[in-house]
């Protein structure tokens, strides 16, 4: 079946009340992976670090996201840019750690170097060679952008700037991001596709009662809400019964980002997930916790149990989405419907998605 049928199999285009979900093929099929490294994540805002990692020049940070290594590096200059992390000699990464400060771009393997802003300076033992010119191999550069305290980059040329793929968050959140501190990071490795993670997420609090029996405790889920935007979502719930909790305020705000981005957001705290595709039933998740510098959210306690209770959520979560990718794998399973009351945002989630695919293959 070619990839277009695949991709013809959903029809985005029925209200709610009518729709089916995309396929489980979608989910396992290597040739969909192919589709979505080019088009869902090579044409859309990706966050790959964040703003303090690169305050100073020659800091950088390294990523790779659906198969393609990247680097973002402040200049000597002061100016932010992002290049393809692939050497112009024989495609040996430039830089090889996640992150740190470098007075220059070095490639290890033949020593060809490259300034901080990508133009090539160095070739060793490289005389001779005909048709060659420097100024046509500096690294190749892609588009960056920077939100409070997130990094992201576009391998192609984006159709939106990074602050249109965000909206309306930054007029809700407002500098709220910007008062907080970067605590630590997490990673996880999921037996499962990157969309059942963004599935799960996006489920309106449908499986909190269920799986989540800790967090249940703490959402008013009679008040649970849920608004799509153009490229976001917005999932939110008071918060009750939450005195002395790792999840201070009066109000959750889950916020999702197309294709990979959620920000949960309290008062004080917020945790910031990214999950990137490894292969069709793999993915890697990766948590940011930020914290507020004064009052509960400063203390070391309050921090430790936060990322605790975050940790166990996030366990709960691997649990579901590793299953469901196997019922998915299974051959049992085409399509299901989605809950009118709960699930208006993963059926947006399967909308964008859809059209970002074909248009790639238009």
């Amino acid at each position: 079946m070619s990839l277009r049928s695949v991709l013809d199999a959903f029809d985005g285009s029925l209200p709610l009340t009518q729709a089916c979900t995309i396929p489980a093929e979608w989910y396992v099929s290597p040739a969909v992976a192919d589709a979505e490294r080019d088009s869902v994540f090579g044409r859309n805002w990706i966050v790959i670090g964040r703003a303090e990692q690169l305050a100073t020049p020659g800091d950088y940070v390294t990523a790779e996201v659906a198969g393609r290594p990247l680097l973002v590096v402040r200049g000597t200059d002061g100016v932010l840019r992002a290049f393809l992390n692939v050497c112009r000699h024989r495609a040996a990464p430039i830089l090889n750690e996640p992150c740190g400060r470098v007075t220059k771009l070095r490639c290890r393997y033949h020593g060809w170097t490259y300034d901080l802003a990508g133009k090539l300076r160095g070739t060793p033992e490289f005389d001779g060679v005909a048709n060659f010119c420097k100024e046509d191999n500096g690294l190749a550069e892609i588009a960056v952008a920077v939100w409070g305290p997130l990094v992201a980059v576009s391998v192609q040329s984006p159709s939106r700037d990074f602050a249109q793929q965000l909206a309306p968050i930054p007029e809700r959140v407002g500098g709220g991001l910007d008062r907080l501190t970067f605590a630590m990071r997490r990673k996880y490795e999921l037996a499962c596709n990157w969309k059942v993670f963004v599935d799960n997420y996006l489920d309106g609090g449908y499986h909190v009662n269920t799986v989540h029996p800790g967090l249940a405790g703490l959402l008013d889920y009679s008040q649970y809400r849920t608004e799509t935007y153009e490229w976001t979502s917005l999932q939110s719930s008071p918060l009750q019964g939450n005195d002395g909790s790792a999840r201070p305020g009066k109000t959750a705000q889950y916020w999702y980002v197309f294709p990979n981005l959620m920000l949960n957001i309290y008062d004080g705290v917020a945790d910031v997930n990214l999950v990137l595709p490894l292969s069709p039933n793999r993915c890697r998740v990766i948590f940011d916790f930020f914290f507020a510098d004064e009052g509960v959210p400063a203390e070391i306690a309050f921090r430790d149990r936060s990322i605790a209770t975050a940790n166990e959520i996030q366990m709960e979560d691997a649990g579901i989405c590793e299953e469901v990718q196997r019922g998915l794998a299974s051959g049992a399973f085409t399509t299901g419907r989605f809950s009118v009351k709960r699930e208006n945002a993963a059926y947006h989630f399967h909308q964008l998605l859809a059209q970002t695919l074909r248009s790639g293959i238009s």
